[in-house]
């Protein structure tokens, strides 16, 4: 099972990548494509060309997980725009919204923590 926690980095491959690849290859594409280490914890997020599934990659320190999302209806709505860059970093409650299908834009939430002033 994979936790995901507050603290994980999350990156969103924002081009769509060819899902006959399996782990070898979207480590590749980690490393080559997105300049970043497969092995490095980081969770990499891929989607196919039709926006109907998506991939979660990742290393815990023995080896690879790999999870695989396919709606059985419709697209995922909401992706980062392919002309910024080639990667979108997201937070923990953005990738469970993805998950959902829904859309991390749209959603407004307060900050980790709050400074209280306990000083009257």
């Amino acid at each position: 099972m994979i936790q995901l926690t507050p603290q994980m980095r999350i990156l969103l491959a924002v081009k769509a990548v060819d899902f006959r690849k399996g782990i070898d290859g979207l480590a590749g594409i980690c490393r080559h494509v997105l300049s970043m280490d497969p092995f490095s914890g980081t969770v990499f997020i891929f989607r196919n060309r039709r926006k109907t599934a998506i991939r979660v990659l990742t290393y815990d320190g023995q080896g690879y997980w790999l999870c695989h999302k396919r709606l059985s209806k419709g697209t995922f709505r909401w992706w980062p725009d392919e002309s910024n860059d080639r990667v979108s970093v997201l937070a923990v409650h953005e990738l469970q919204l993805l998950l959902w299908n829904g859309d991390p834009g749209k959603v407004r939430v307060g900050p980790a923590w709050k400074k209280i002033n306990i000083s009257g």
